[in-house]
């Protein structure tokens, strides 16, 4: 099975989903365009996702995966580079063992990374939030976003050590935060914006609206939430800021970083 993370809990996304499901998705919410981010870690599957975005306008940009451990990295990078709608990589780290994000062959690609312009996207979950730190020191000129918050423990309501780590991860400006991903690390029934809110007024006091970018976790969310209203509930937690500092996380942070075209 390509997803074995998909288990008995998530049958809802155990099909095929495709462009129009995401664009009847957005169009309700009123977001006029999107980044497609990977989720298998193959060279076929980046391709793929640059095909869709050359075919549907609202997919505006793609973070796609190439192998950063490759001995040839800066040769494959090269070519990849090629790509005009490919404005950033990632790798699961999340699923790896901890140490990785440290090994070396690891961060020579990252350096390599570095030289192209293009993002990276850092996928980890809360206990790898103290090696993250370390990782992205070893690279300043490196631009990162943190998906998901690093996934907080909701569910154990213990998020005391998740926002001693957010707090410092956010002293580093070239980490930006993606928001995201929080109604899968809760209970999928049980969920409330209130209980939510915490973990974004964590990162908005930390990161600040010039540092933070809304995202969908799309179709994943969809166990848990459907896009408009995740969407929905972060515009709910947004209504007491400027309509700037809304600008800048419902789109225009995500621009600047992806360097997308308005």
């Amino acid at each position: 099975m390509e997803y074995g993370w998909i288990d008995d809990t998530m049958g809802v996304i155990r099909r095929d989903f495709g462009p129009s499901d995401l664009e009847n998705e957005i169009r309700e919410a009123g977001i006029a365009g999107v980044i497609a981010v990977q989720a298998r870690q193959t060279l076929a599957e980046t391709g793929w996702l640059l095909n869709l975005a050359a075919e549907n306008d609202f997919i505006r940009a793609v973070v796609g995966w190439v192998p950063l451990t490759s001995a040839g990295i800066r040769d494959e990078l090269a070519a990849w580079r090629q790509q005009p709608l490919l404005r950033g990589l990632r790798h699961v780290v999340q699923d790896e063992p901890d140490g990785y994000l440290l090994k070396e062959d690891f961060n020579a690609g990252i350096a390599a990374l570095e030289e192209t312009g293009l993002v990276y996207d850092l996928l980890v979950r809360e206990r790898q939030l103290p090696e993250a730190i370390q990782f992205v020191d070893r690279h300043p000129n490196q631009v990162f976003v943190l998906d998901h918050l690093a996934k907080p423990s909701i569910k154990e309501n213990r998020p005391e050590f998740w926002s001693r780590c957010i707090r410092e991860l956010a002293r580093r400006n070239h980490v930006f935060c993606k928001v995201s991903g929080l109604v899968t690390e809760a209970d999928f029934r049980a969920w409330t914006g209130e209980l939510l809110r915490p973990y974004f007024e964590t990162v908005l006091s930390d990161f600040g609206a010039d540092r933070l970018m809304f995202g969908s976790d799309w179709p994943v969310c969809l166990v848990a939430s459907t896009y408009r209203c995740w969407y929905e509930t972060v515009s709910h937690w947004t209504e007491s800021l400027s309509g700037d500092e809304k600008r800048k996380i419902f789109g225009a942070t995500a621009t600047q970083v992806y360097r997308l075209t308005a």
